[in-house]
């Protein structure tokens, strides 16, 4: 390698869905950083706005771009960088160069691969030639033969016995695989694996359901130096996806001679396949006889290697960029071991990690785990002890548990309902096996239930019979011996609170009068001199965690565990926060639980606590460092449901008070403030019996949208239109008291709905511009695409948006962030809620145009600190010659049996954003980017409701002068028809055959536009949408996205399309 400065081209990973999360922005980014370092000039190309790495200081050139082999061309012609990294960017970025391979693109423009060799790729993702590797290296894989046809794989079946595993090649998340025990499902589960497969190929394995499931993390250079960073044991056993087991570091229950064994066998296997960098190497043991069998290897940074990094220390992405550039081991200095290639993993610590899942947001959707992934988000947690960590993990998830005793309603039910329960696998396994200790089910019997190892069900049945001892002396802080032993065993302040009914601040002030205090540990960050992050146990003797003197201190909140509603958008302006305040000379602490964040990375803060967001561990570490204030605003509505309770005890909270993040939740105050402000928003009341909502409803008239106050990404939220359909919601909605009531809007129907991200002192405010979202009101505005800067809201209502937004900021006293919603009904503007805080659309702003709002708000937040001059009143409008669409990405792949519609309750997982310099590219750019290019030419299926007619003929026309051809239903083919337009008709599914459904599976169809029916039609025709998603059929379900489908076409027919253009080049054209 001569030293002129070398051009490296990156790929992403996209959006955030399930099974490939913030994972790969958090080892993309910490890649960057490395390679930078060594001189490097990277180009990167990812479609996810929400990322860190797609911050134009990230890179030297950033490319926001759909992810495909043909964009990827355009940028590789136009760049000419001199070779590509793809292991970082997850399935996403491995696929792709294969792709790239195969079509002769890297060798036309001379593009060198490195970290991972493509045929490596092959060796390690082709299930035929892994098979032939491990066969020729003599380790033992379950039994399996591939099939490329069903009826191959049924075959197969027969052979081998049910139940069989399919497992597609080239997916990820475990996607179209899973366990079948009959003839039938092998049917349905194999044709859907052979058409997620890239290659078509499914494998067809014996199944090991119950064994242990082992994994080790390895990192091998160039000349062939190995070593293991970390040993994961998954607690639960195989059968579900290690993505959603439960799992622990060190290995507890596994032996030392197993552990070398497992390590052999992974060198052997990582050496063969050549990979630079980290893999991820996956065992299955069967317990009874000792037998080890090789699952899989993924030769890329992965979701295990975010967790082995941040469990270990072990920077497992920026040591796998310096490898892949050249550098080995031995070249790499460590402050504890010398040099990294004589690192092992010596923690006397234990790492626990567990899963957050979204079934509730799916109706329908079943609670079950399998082999295909169907977490949302992780936590993890450190301690000392396994129930120590155990507990700890628990109370991070924010799932309303302190601790594993009486969840949902468990513990009503009897031993026998409780077991029964535990037959298959389910998110909550773990609350029902402790219940079900409680009620005298033995170890042995959920041994043989659960195939959970002995040792952690009787560590579980200890803190059980703790608990019930704890709970014989209700109603008073224990004695100081029994406090300190629970305490020890991981049982947190608020759960003791609970269970003893008393005052959590009773327990906090006794446990301090006692001496009982957690103290700290430091984890070291290997390849640095003496870097470490932090974590909290009762069972450390002295404190090893240094407190430094110097500069002020600021402590950030993280939002803890990704879920669907509170993603990776508000880790991002975290991140942002840590940086700007170390800009403006602060110290900065972050306190986070999520191991695949780029705020749990070593370095974005000055000192980080691996903790959990809770009061008792956020006081503990408030206390010990005593910082000069503490931001709330950024990571969601997790610090916010803390900032109130931390504010009592005298915590200093900057920016936005909490009491005016209370104010805007409270419907009656807002609305009286609205009221003075002379601005318009929907009638509406609140709640608290079905008799109130009944009478609200009459009052505001038929439909009405109802939702819970307190939640964020519209958990609960509903459009009724009946009175019928408002007894259903009241009776199903839980824990509605006077305090926290259900509240009943008016719901304002074919309303535009736009937002606007403002950034306020108090007195100056600076709307950057108003985001005009495609979908009508009624969805959720984080499932809508929505268009930056706006382009059909006339200038007058823009004005208006902006001037009740000011006016609202400096009538609550916003300091800081401030996201509004709004509704535009006629030409009237409605203000439908304020948000006092950073919301997710802070990163797509930011992005598009080009200003740093965090930074902003920051400086703002920390001005009576600094007394720095409010940067606000500088700010200036500008003139944008570019459109952003974002479009959000769905997991109704992974739920085949829900309805694909959108609603006002959220059910993205991520987002993508297409940009160009007219808005049809855009749009479509937007959508090649989720994966669903959209046909520019064949048949489009058009079936829409009555209240949609009129507005049906124009999109046809628009189809109709693309030259497609025009199929559709009953009446909306009349009026079509009528409108003299050419079209065929086609039957629904009750109507005959040949009919919809036929059609979409026989693939005669190339877009779907289909408007469900308030009422009627929302069942019968949601097989089009669920067959629609199965066969990867671009669809839509509102006439405003087909409007902009027709644009988007148009667009691209017409020669849109100069090329692709950077992100820093977008910006340089702002005027």
């Amino acid at each position: 390698m001569e030293n002129k400065k070398k051009k490296v081209l990156i790929i992403g990973s996209g959006p955030i869905i399930i099974g490939q999360a913030c994972e790969f922005d958090y080892s993309g980014t910490q890649a960057c950083k490395a390679l930078r370092k060594l001189g490097y000039e990277i180009v990167l190309v990812n479609s996810n706005p929400a990322t860190i790495m797609t911050d134009p200081e990230t890179a030297d050139v950033t490319y926001i771009e759909p992810l495909n082999a043909a964009r990827l061309e355009e940028i590789i012609a136009k760049e000419r960088p001199d070779c590509l990294l793809p292991n970082l960017g997850g399935q996403s970025g491995l696929n792709l160069c294969s792709e790239l391979a195969q079509l002769g693109v890297l060798e036309k423009y001379n593009v060198e691969v490195i970290g991972v060799q493509v045929d490596a790729i092959e060796r390690g993702e082709d299930r035929i030639e892994f098979k032939k590797t491990m066969d020729s290296l003599g380790i033992e894989m379950a039994r399996s033969e591939v099939a490329y046809t069903v009826d191959e794989a049924l075959a197969i079946a027969d052979k081998l016995g049910y139940p069989v595993v399919l497992r597609p090649a080239y997916t990820m998340g475990g996607t179209g695989g899973g366990i079948v025990y009959n003839i039938e499902e092998l049917k349905s589960v194999c044709a859907r694996g052979l058409q997620a497969s890239l290659v078509g190929q499914v494998l067809v394995e014996e199944c090991i359901l119950g064994w242990e499931e082992l994994e080790l993390e390895v990192v091998r250079d160039r000349e062939g130096n190995m070593i293991t960073v970390c040993y994961i044991e998954n607690i639960d056993p195989l059968g579900v996806h290690t993505g959603d087991s439960f799992c622990s570091a060190p290995m507890i229950t596994i032996s030392e001679d197993v552990q070398k064994e497992l390590q052999r066998q992974a060198y052997k296997i990582v050496d063969a396949i050549e990979v630079i960098g980290g893999t991820n190497v996956q065992f299955a043991r069967n317990p009874e006889d000792g037998r080890i069998a090789v699952i899989e290897i993924n030769p890329r940074t992965s979701r295990s290697s975010a967790l082995a990094s941040k469990a270990t220390g072990f920077p497992i992405a920026l040591v796998s960029a310096m490898l892949a550039t050249g550098l080995t081991l031995k070249d790499i200095p460590c402050g504890k071991y010398g040099t990294l290639d004589k690192y092992r993993p010596d923690g006397d610590y234990i790492v626990i990690k567990f899963a957050r899942w979204a079934f509730e947001k799916f109706k329908k959707a079943e609670d079950k785990l399998g082999t295909q992934m169907r977490a949302v988000g992780e936590v993890m947690s450190i301690g000392k002890t396994y129930k120590e960590a155990f507990q700890k993990a628990i109370r991070s998830l924010e799932k309303g548990r302190y601790g594993l005793g009486f969840a949902e309603n468990y513990n009503k039910k009897t031993k026998e309902e409780l077991i029964k329960m535990l037959h298959t696998p389910t998110s909550e396994r773990q609350f029902v096996m402790y219940e079900a200790l409680r009620k005298g089910a033995t170890v042995d019997e959920l041994f043989e239930l659960t195939k959970i190892k002995k040792y952690f069900i009787n560590q579980m049945k200890e803190l059980v019979d703790e608990e019930n001892a704890l709970m014989q002396n209700k109603g008073a802080v224990p004695a100081k011996e029994v406090l300190l032993q629970a305490k020890k065993d991981g049982f947190s302040d608020k759960y003791l609170s609970q269970i003893l009914e008393i005052p959590e601040s009773d327990i906090r002030e006794k446990r301090i009068e006692y001496g009982i205090t957690e103290a700290w540990e430091g984890v070291h960050v290997s390849g640095t001199e003496n870097s470490a992050y932090y974590y909290s146990s009762y069972n450390i003797e002295e404190d090893k965690s240094p407190v430094s003197e110097g500069k002020p201190k600021v402590m950030i909140l993280g939002s803890g565990p990704n879920r669907i509603g509170q993603g990776i958008e508000f880790d991002y302006c975290c991140v942002h926060a840590a940086n700007a305040l170390r800009e403006l000379g602060f110290e900065t602490i972050m306190i986070n639980c999520n191991p695949e964040t780029v705020s749990t990375d070593y370095d974005t803060s000055d000192k980080l606590y691996f903790e959990p967001l809770t009061l008792e561990d956020v006081l503990a570490i408030h206390d010990k460092e005593k910082p000069v204030g503490v931001i709330a605003q950024f990571g969601g509505q997790t610090p916010l449901n803390l900032a109130a309770d931390l504010k009592k005890v005298g915590v200093n909270i900057l920016g936005t008070t909490p009491e005016t993040i209370d104010f805007a939740e409270d419907r009656d105050l807002f609305r009286a403030m609205m009221e003075k402000l002379e601005i318009p928003m929907p009638e509406s009341g609140m709640a608290v019996t079905v008799e109130d909502a009944i009478e609200i409803a009459n009052r505001i008239g038929y439909p009405v949208m109802v939702r819970p106050s307190y939640v964020l990404g519209g958990r609960g939220m509903e459009v009724v239109h009946d009175e019928e359909g408002l007894r259903i919601y009241m009776k199903a909605a839980v824990g509605v008291t006077p305090d926290r009531p259900i509240l009943v809007d008016r719901f304002l129907s074919n309303a535009t709905e736009c937002e606007a991200d403002a950034i306020s002192d108090g007195e100056n405010v600076f709307v950057p511009a108003v985001m005009e979202h495609i979908e009508l009101a009624g969805i959720h505005s984080g499932d809508s695409a929505c268009i930056l800067p706006s382009l059909n809201i006339s200038p007058k209502n823009v004005e208006t948006i902006k001037e009740y937004t000011k006016k609202i900021a400096k009538e609550m006293d916003v300091r800081g962030l401030m996201n509004m919603q709004y509704a535009i009904e006629g030409d009237k503007v409605y203000v439908l809620e304020a948000n006092p805080r950073a919301s997710r659309t802070v990163p797509l702003v930011s992005k598009v145009c080009n200003i740093k709002m965090v930074k902003i708000a920051t400086e703002i937040i920390t001005a009576p600190l600094t007394g720095n001059a409010s940067p606000v009143p500088a700010l200036k409008e500008r003139k944008f010659n570019h459109y952003g669409v974002k479009e959000a990405v769905f997991p109704f792949n992974m739920f085949t049996e829900v309805d694909p519609l959108l609603g006002p309750e959220m059910r993205s997982t991520g987002e993508v954003l297409g940009m160009s310099d007219n808005f049809g590219e855009a749009y479509f750019k937007a959508q090649e980017a989720t994966q669903t290019k959209i046909a520019l030419s064949g048949t489009v299926l058009i079936s829409v409701n009555n209240s949609d007619k009129p507005e049906v003929v124009e999109v046809a026309k628009g189809f109709e002068e693309c030259g497609f051809k025009i199929i559709a239903t009953g009446g909306t083919h009349k009026l079509i028809t009528e409108n003299g337009i050419k079209a065929e008709k086609i039957a629904k599914l009750q109507e005959g055959r040949p009919n919809i459904l036929d059609a979409i599976t026989n693939g005669e169809i190339d877009i779907i536009i289909n408007t469900p029916d308030d009422k009627q039609g929302n069942e019968d025709d949601s097989y089009i949408r669920k067959n629609a998603v199965r066969k990867r059929v671009f669809y839509v379900t509102t006439m405003a996205a087909a409007k902009a489908t027709v644009e988007g076409i148009k667009a691209i027919k017409n020669g849109g399309g100069k090329g692709v253009k950077s992100l820093q080049q977008f910006h340089s054209e702002i005027e």
